[in-house]
């Protein structure tokens, strides 16, 4: 496997991703320098700096102002000339944090010819990816193509896939998930969720912020991840339709425990989408439409659970899923004027899972089976969002005050039927769940542009409200804690505000924030619930964020961060209601779990050359309150009960090395390189569900990481081939360690006119499995799952409308 490894990233090269760089827009006002009366009808040039060749024009307005662009960052001359005034040079830096500078007032001498002295340098346009933002086009991920948002994330530089459908950011799964910048419960608020329901078809880019300024909300200590949804710019009708289709689990990876239903194989994919879009003068209209079906070897975990009691168990854990997911979006963008636009928009997401499972227990030599626990979860999720904008423009471009009203509503109904095998009897038992949750935001944000920069201010507003209940309906010798049911309700009010300045000039950026949080959130159980009571906490507390770049030459570039995020736990990390999709290791949320808060620091250097960049960054993170899950039992018992708690002091320190290189106009590779010590502090907790019992570790820690690779070869009638290899190093976890993971991806396209083509393969060789173990007080076990990782699929698409950008 390591052979493999290494050949790979020293043969093969390419590239998936391609960032974005803004173009900039220049405003000022051209005044007489001894009445300040305003001066209409000024010439204002633009020159380069190196030869002084001409590279735009504008005359001011009748009011004096004028406005130039877009314009490409670097070193620019700005000639102002008006009959009877002395012509005007001055330097004019356009950089690339901000999208409109402002020139200011601009006074012009009447009568003597003077030419200001100008001593300026070259600057190089910022390389692909920015240090602070990253942006990658989902076209250019064609081996992960038609499947869904989890997926296509997968293949990302700097994001890896951890456990329970989750991605993470430089080993930590704490990232605040974004739709169009703003938070849902489709994807998650307050911690991820949901991203295996959002078809990748449906989005135009993704955005991975490492070090969110001030601008964003507080959560998330790892970053923030933005799904950009498509939206067409052009004039006229114009869209896309599409229809991917796939297999999984072409093989078994591990055969079933005696006496189980079969596991899922051949497992179909089917993705059928479009999205339209009508723009017409002041009015923008769009749709987009997306089903998702698909059956999927969910989970299959072996096993081995040893106790010092010695009543060890082999169990395995198999899940057949069916899912099929609808999702439409549509919306309006109308400008009644160049000074407003407003927008409205809303989402609909309905997510019908039936889980169809069989759990076996056996003695370690599988002399005897103990018992068989199967189940039937049947869960339908639906979320409905509504989002209303303004956005006014005044005058001075760039200069923008943006007010936005969102609301969700998110009900998770979900049912479980459980047959209990035992030797002496079969039980029936079920539950069900309902939960509905309301989140409104209100939002208001000002941008004015600076000379150097700009300064941006804004406040929010949220209230989060989700009542939850959970019934039981014992059987025969019920294993359900049918005492843990009943009623419960999570609400929230956090009201925030925010100011963020942004500065620039030839050598050095600055970005500086603060943003100030109030939270108030209270947890109410029902009272006869016999392990918790009502809880919940309040604070108000600071989130600054720092940014620093200098700017050594055209081809090197330092630069410092800061942050402090916190991670609040969210409502299904307190819930009070126990999990029992596996019957013998519990999940069980805790209510007294209080937040997360981490400052993190990070050095980067850059150095670019004509044909790629190289980007090495060194980051260390501290948690203070880290919040995990711990596993604990009880007096002579087999059950383990998995219940989140803060575990004290954590610290990730580590290495990023990106390297993109373009060695031919056919091949390109990008190699990301991280690796990390992970720290968790000794710690004592005290676990209160089913009784209550003390845990405490000694620290544990671990020097771990990962390499992802992704090559591009561009090859003639517009063929395109993507290969992608990951290669996980074993890390630790809370109480344990999980093992190293590999997997190869592989995927080509190609286009004809406006019709695209492509097939692709996800884990070609069959070769990811997740293998860990946990060790607590009188037990540990090791377990390896062997779910459903390969999958090939075949896809068309037909892009519609020929007109141009408006």
């Amino acid at each position: 496997m390591k052979r493999l490894i290494y050949f790979l990233l020293l043969v093969l090269p390419g590239v998936v991703t391609q960032a974005q760089e803004k173009d900039v827009t220049v405003s000022g006002t051209v005044k007489d320098a001894n009445s300040k009366a305003v001066l209409p009808f000024v010439n204002v040039t633009l020159h380069k700096t190196a030869d002084s060749s001409f590279v735009t024009g504008v005359i001011t307005s009748e009011t004096g102002s004028f406005r130039m662009g877009p314009l490409a960052s670097g070193q620019y001359l700005l000639k102002i000339s008006y009959m009877g005034y002395t012509t005007r040079w001055q330097p004019l830096l356009v950089g690339h944090l901000s999208q409109f500078l402002d020139a200011g007032n601009i006074e012009l001498v009447a009568g003597v010819t003077h030419i200001n002295e100008v001593t300026v340098t070259g600057k190089q346009d910022a390389v692909t990816d920015k240090m602070d933002k990253k942006t990658f086009l989902l076209s250019s991920n064609i081996s992960q193509a038609g499947g869904s948002a989890l997926e296509a994330m997968k293949n990302l530089p700097g994001v890896t896939a951890g456990q329970d459908g989750k991605v993470l950011l430089r080993g930590s799964d704490k990232v605040m998930i974004l739709i169009d910048g703003k938070q849902t419960a489709l994807t998650g608020i307050g911690g991820q969720a949901g991203l295996d329901n959002i078809p990748a078809s449906a989005i135009e880019k993704i955005e991975i912020i490492n070090n969110p300024s001030a601008k964003y909300d507080a959560n998330g200590n790892a970053g923030i991840i933005n799904i950009i949804y498509k939206k067409e710019k052009k004039e006229g009708i114009n869209g896309k339709i599409g229809l991917t289709t796939g297999l999984g689990a072409l093989w078994e990876k591990k055969g079933n425990l005696p006496g189980i239903r079969p596991q899922y194989t051949a497992t179909p994919k089917i993705n059928p989408s479009l999205s339209l879009n009508y723009r017409k003068n002041k009015v923008n209209l769009y749709l987009q439409g997306d089903h998702l079906y698909t059956k999927t070897l969910n989970k299959n975990e072996f096993t081995e659970r040893i106790y010092d009691h010695g009543d060890n168990t082999l169990q395995q854990l198999k899940r057949n899923r069916t899912t099929n997911i609808t999702t439409g979006k549509a919306g309006m963008d109308w400008q009644p004027d160049e000074n407003n636009t407003i927008s409205i928009s809303g989402l609909f997401s309905s997510e019908k899972i039936l889980d169809r499972g069989d759990e076996p227990f056996f003695a370690t030599d599988l002399s005897e089976r103990k018992r068989l626990w199967q189940f039937l979860e049947d869960e339908l999720k639906t979320t409905a969002t509504f989002s209303a904008g303004w956005q006014h423009a005044f005058k001075q471009p760039g200069r923008t005050l943006n007010v936005q009203l969102n609301y969700t509503f998110h009900r998770e109904d979900e049912k479980y039927f459980f047959t209990n095998i035992m030797p002496a009897y079969t039980g029936l038992d079920s539950f069900k769940l309902l939960s509905d949750e309301h989140v409104a935001d209100l939002n208001a944000d000002y941008v004015h542009p600076l000379k150097y920069g700009r300064f941006e201010g804004g406040i929010k507003f949220r209230r989060r409200y989700i009542p939850t209940n959970m019934q039981f309906k014992p059987g025969i010798q019920s294993p359900l804690d049918t005492t843990a049911g009943g009623w419960a309700n999570y609400g929230e009010i956090i009201p925030a505000a925010y100011g963020m300045f942004v500065f620039e000039n030839r050598n050095l950026e600055i970005e500086a924030g603060m943003r100030v949080e109030y939270v108030d959130l209270q947890y109410d159980v029902n009272p006869e619930h016999r392990t918790y009571k009502s809880d919940g906490y309040h604070y108000i507390q600071p989130f600054p964020n720092v940014r620093l770049s200098y700017l050594i030459n055209d081809q090197h570039k330092l630069s410092f961060f800061y942050n402090r995020r916190v991670d609040r736990p969210n409502e299904v990390d307190i819930r009070i209601f126990p999990k029992y999709d596996d019957a013998e290791i519990i999940k069980v949320g805790n209510p007294e779990l209080r937040p997360q808060f981490t400052n993190t620091f990070e050095l980067g250097y850059k150095t670019s050359w004509r044909n790629g960049y190289l980007h090495p960054a060194l980051y260390h993170k501290r948690m203070d309150a880290t919040i995990t899950r711990i596993g604990s039992t009880v007096s002579n018992s087999t059950l383990i009960y998995n219940i989140f708690q803060n575990a004290g002091k954590s610290y990730n320190t580590g290495i990023e090395i990106n390297l993109a290189q373009q060695i031919s106009r056919w091949i390109n590779f990008n190699l990301l390189l991280n690796g990390y010590q992970n720290i968790i502090a000794a710690f004592t907790v005290v676990n209160k569900y089913p009784v209550e019992n003390t845990y405490s570790s000694s620290r544990q820690e671990m020097f771990s990481g990962n390499i992802k690779f992704n090559a591009m070869f561009q090859l003639p009638r517009l063929v395109e081939i993507q290969l992608t290899a990951i290669y996980l190093a074993p890390d630790i976890i809370p109480q344990g360690k999980i093992y190293s993971r590999f997997s190869v991806d592989l995927g080509v396209k190609k286009n004809i006119g406006n019709n695209e083509f492509f097939v692709n393969a996800t884990d070609i060789a069959n070769t990811l499995r997740i293998r860990r173990t946990v060790e607590g007080n009188g037990f540990h076990y090791t377990g390896t799952d062997y779910l459903e990782t390969q999958v090939i699929r075949v896809g068309y698409s037909y892009k519609m409308g020929t007109k141009t950008n408006k």
